[in-house]
């Protein structure tokens, strides 16, 4: 499909006049830059853009170098379910509100293209949940996530009743709305308003957090990554109403007819559970891959993301990310201390004791003490500290 050529596959929110406009410049960008688009064949319409148009499915993202994004999250999970078959990486143009998984702001979009067209970007493998769902021992569905696969009542039920499992062995039941099963991409979508904890992507593990459970306890819980969990559904109680003479009706007081639940995959991909069914989560076999840009002129490779990641740390991204989308409070943060590290022996010269020679080395018999510092008491402490006791 691509003769060679260095190929984007483009998804968009067709429905928001926005990021119609900003696909346009998008494909107008990269064209001039010599790169081949395609776009969704139900896209293409809205689009007006001049592209190579694909029908939607596992082959739209094959052999395609990225898959930009340009809408909200709701959207990337969307052509999460094309590019993963692909192996192709996402990159995300934020137009929503939060954006946890989009990368760039549209204020942003030239210079986004163009560290596309120059490869100034990193790839984050994501990971992902495998979700079977068995009846009477019988597998009838299989489907994945990225963010959470949750089971939950129907909009006629009550309470829904579940009981939960983690490697085969029982956990507890709950009368409840319904359970999620997220990852850690996911910790920051629907467990995140269900009352889950914010894990780094970078954290390998299975998040179970109980909806509005019914029970003393119902915390939220992180679990291995190689455990299987599993939600079986007990049933729900249908909203029934009773005739009632001369008043219209009114809330039955029975529990009336046991009815089941539904599983939702990343708020897309949704199927029926009847009372009976179980529903499998472990982690998936095969991962999402997330784009992440670079700042310009800064090389692109394995060495040279692991040598940014050795001087901010691997979760700082994420951790600005975070503080940005919510508005954090960071007020009074210091940061962290640039570190005393001794000077080479060839800048060191001998020093009486307990003074600190240049170089930061003392004489012999007493404490190494960098430029700066002083001893006192016993103490290295900073050349201020004795200066402000002599004066007090």
């Amino acid at each position: 499909m691509t003769d060679g050529k260095r190929t984007v596959l483009l998804v968009a929110h067709t429905g928001r006049p926005q990021a119609r406009n900003s696909a346009r410049f998008v494909v107008d960008r990269l064209t001039a830059a010599g790169l081949s688009v395609r776009v969704l064949a139900p896209e293409a319409r809205a689009l007006r853009c001049v592209a190579e148009e694909v029908p939607p499915g596992p082959e739209a993202a094959a052999g395609a170098e990225v898959v930009i994004v340009i809408g909200g999250d709701g959207t990337l999970l969307r052509a999460a379910e094309v590019a993963r078959p692909a192996g192709a990486p996402l990159l995300g143009v934020n137009l929503g509100h939060v954006g946890f998984l989009a990368e760039a702001d549209p204020d942003d979009l030239a210079e986004t293209v163009d560290r596309v067209v120059a490869r100034h970007y990193q790839v984050e493998r994501r990971m992902t949940i495998d979700v079977t769902v068995q009846q009477n021992g019988s597998i009838t569905a299989v489907t994945w996530a990225l963010n959470e696969a949750t089971v939950e009542k129907t909009p006629r039920i009550g309470m829904l009743e579940v009981v939960t499992e983690v490697d085969g062995r029982p956990l507890s039941s709950w009368d409840c709305d319904g359970v999620i099963c997220a990852t850690p991409t996911g910790s920051t979508a629907y467990a995140f308003s269900a009352g889950g904890p914010v894990v780094w992507p970078e954290v390998e593990a299975l998040l179970l957090v109980p909806i509005c459970a019914h029970a003393l306890f119902a915390s939220p819980m992180v679990i291995s990554p190689a455990s299987t969990l599993a939600v079986e559904v007990i049933g729900g109680s249908a909203r029934g109403v009773a005739p009632l003479a001369g008043l219209g009706t009114e809330p039955s007081s029975g529990r009336g007819e046991m009815t089941g639940a539904v599983l939702w995959c990343d708020g897309r991909r949704s199927v029926d559970l009847p009372p009976g069914s179980r529903v499998e989560v472990r982690r998936g076999v095969r991962p999402v891959l997330l784009a992440r840009l670079q700042h310009s002129g800064t090389r692109t490779g394995t060495g040279a993301a692991q040598e940014s990641a050795s001087r901010a740390g691997v979760g700082a991204p994420f951790t600005d990310r975070l503080v940005a989308k919510f508005g954090l409070p960071v007020t009074g943060w210091r940061g962290r201390q640039e570190a005393l590290a001794p000077r080479p022996a060839a800048d060191r010269r001998a020093a009486p004791a307990g003074r600190a020679a240049p170089g930061g080395r003392a004489a012999p018999g007493a404490q190494a003490v960098p430029d700066g510092w002083t001893v006192s008491d016993g103490r290295v402490v900073p050349g201020g500290e004795e200066a402000s006791r002599a004066d007090a």
